[in-house]
């Protein structure tokens, strides 16, 4: 069984529903690219996956469909919600799930790209790909935070350190800002992959070569967290501090 997720986190950044369709846009045209056979054939998501409308991947068609599902009058405060999803033959499940646009202090922002498969397990060729998911996912939105992650390396970091589910974590892979970059110890073992914005995504599936087990994910949390890299996000939400 498949239940692995990327996904990222950013404080409150004012943005319409024409900006948010851009961003997602993007982001579906980069995942297409990658992996044409597990990022296409997105559909609104409803509870009739089979029937779901297919929704063209363009600004225009997520602009509608931003509006069409966020009908709260605080819309400008609480941002907006909504997803697509693949039901794409022999693939895993793919939803990509956004709140974006929100300007409350309190409410965190994020973007999560997740795999669901009943038949396939982790070795699904576009698992592999999570590294340069994380990094699409860190340049298109401009996060904060973010990693990947797969529900039993999630549990096991949860509840080693017992985080609430938006505090920074390191998964199979994390994302770090610039000023939580600059504080990563050396040595860890995976990937370094600098992205815009001065941030760093540490992959420890090495691009996709190998499969972390939890104590070395456990590790990877240790020592980020002493380095002082993985502090939680300060409340009310203030980009500037992380």
């Amino acid at each position: 069984m498949l239940n692995v997720v990327v996904n990222g986190l950013w404080g409150r950044r004012q943005e319409s529903a024409a900006h948010v369709a851009e961003r997602w846009a993007g982001t579906l045209s980069l995942l297409e690219t990658l992996d044409p056979a597990a990022f296409s054939g997105w559909r609104e998501a409803t509870d009739d996956v089979a029937s779901a409308p297919l929704l063209p991947a363009s600004v225009p068609a997520l602009t509608e469909y931003i509006e069409r599902t966020n009908q709260d009058p605080d819309v400008d405060r609480i941002g907006f919600t909504t997803s697509v999803l693949t039901n794409n033959p022999g693939m895993p499940r793919v939803t990509v799930a956004i709140h974006a646009g929100g300007t409350s202090e309190y409410l965190t922002n994020s973007v999560a790209v997740s795999f669901r498969s009943r038949e396939l397990d982790e070795s699904a060729a576009v698992v592999r790909h999570t590294g340069d998911i994380l990094r699409i996912v860190a340049e298109t939105w401009d996060i904060d935070s973010g990693q990947a992650y797969s529900r039993s390396l999630f549990n096991a970091v949860k509840a080693e350190f017992d985080l609430p589910n938006s505090a920074p974590r390191c998964g199979r892979s994390v994302y770090l800002s610039a000023k939580r970059a600059a504080l990563v110890p050396p040595g860890l073992p995976g990937a370094y992959i600098r992205t815009d914005h001065d941030g760093l995504i540490v992959d420890l599936t090495r691009g996709g070569t190998e499969t972390p087990d939890v104590e070395t994910v456990l590790d990877a949390n240790r020592r980020l967290r002493a380095a002082g890299a993985l502090e939680p996000l300060a409340v009310p939400l203030d980009r500037s501090k992380w």
